[in-house]
């Protein structure tokens, strides 16, 4: 009997979960896990999980984590209790899966890399002091020119990053250069961004522009002997996953997991480092004017990231809301 698409995927590529929810990483067994602050506010939306953002809560509410203040607003505490709902969840996800769990530090930050660089550090306290270990946590910073030089900064300190909200090489190649850990394309939201911009309906899966642009940014990286990870991410369609099947990871949504396990047949290895190896691909030379003058000519990129940092942020202050009125 033949092995199922996921059985096969994960003897190629590192299955990652793409969830908030323990119950869909217990049952896919990922090797990793990533959350972001959708899916926290998701999660945390659930009755299953009304104990642990009550004790979120128990925690932001302590003089101790009040600075002793009286004065403390129903926001401040909320934004506590998001922090630490953030690093619950992350520790519950790491009693499960046997690899690491990605936490992301507050999207509105993503523009100051002193702001961001302080809010990993304190994420990274907090599950130090609940027995977590460093090595099993990635810190999630967008790809942007202040997110990534905070992430060399915290590389440097044995924080390991993980950079979202990437779009295009020039990202890549900063975060590369840059020390970080992994990195994570946005495989659907490009095709998003395409099919509005051309009013094409859908694509072939290998032509899809998420597809073409994550194979870029791999071959890139084996060809030159990068040491970052890359990790696809927001995916729309199980064909953008098998069309990738061979990237050092893939963080892939429950519902694909499951429409991964039902499928039967022959897997193709899509994705190979002596491929890439052979081919004949140029240098980008990266520095701040160079990463700056092509994100601004990519408009893909400028309007995914620009509306990635939006929706995050707005995840945030909507979890926020509901936290405070409690």
């Amino acid at each position: 009997m033949s092995k199922n698409f996921l059985d096969q995927l994960k003897g190629m590529t590192v299955v990652v979960s793409d969830t908030g929810d323990f119950n869909s990483i217990r049952e896919f067994r990922p090797r990793d896990a990533t959350t972001n602050p959708s899916l926290i506010a998701s999660a945390a939306a659930m009755p299953a999980y009304a104990k642990l953002t009550s004790d979120a809560l128990a925690w932001a509410r302590a003089p101790i984590n009040a600075s002793a203040s009286a004065n403390a607003s129903d926001r401040d505490t909320a934004a506590r209790a998001v922090d630490r709902l953030a690093v619950e969840f992350g520790l519950r996800i790491l009693e499960i899966v046997p690899g690491r769990v990605s936490t992301e530090v507050d999207a509105r930050l993503s523009y100051d890399t002193q702001a961001s660089v302080n809010k990993a550090r304190m994420l990274i306290g907090m599950y130090e002091a609940a027995g977590g270990s460093r090595d099993r946590i990635l810190i999630k910073l967008a790809s942007t020119w202040e997110g990534i030089r905070a992430a060399e900064i915290l590389e440097k300190e044995g924080i390991h990053c993980n950079m979202t909200l990437l779009f295009g090489i020039h990202q890549a190649v900063a975060c590369a250069e840059a020390g970080a850990t992994l990195i994570s394309p946005f495989v659907g939201r490009i095709l998003d961004w395409y099919k509005k911009d051309t009013g094409r309906a859908s694509y072939p899966p290998h032509e899809d522009p998420g597809v073409v642009s994550v194979t870029q940014i791999y071959e890139y990286y084996k060809h030159y002997g990068i040491k970052t990870e890359v990790m696809g991410a927001s995916f729309r369609n199980m064909g953008e996953i098998t069309e990738l099947a061979g990237c050092d990871l893939l963080t892939i949504s429950p519902s694909l997991l499951a429409e991964l396990e039902n499928a039967k047949g022959e897997l193709p290895r899509k994705l190979d480092p002596a491929k890439a190896k052979a081919k004949s691909i140029p240098k980008i030379e990266m520095n701040e004017s160079t990463f700056r003058a092509m994100h601004a000519a990519d408009r893909m990129a400028n309007d995914k990231l620009a509306e990635g940092i939006e929706t995050f942020s707005k995840a945030l202050v909507d979890l926020e809301t509901q936290l405070a009125a409690r």
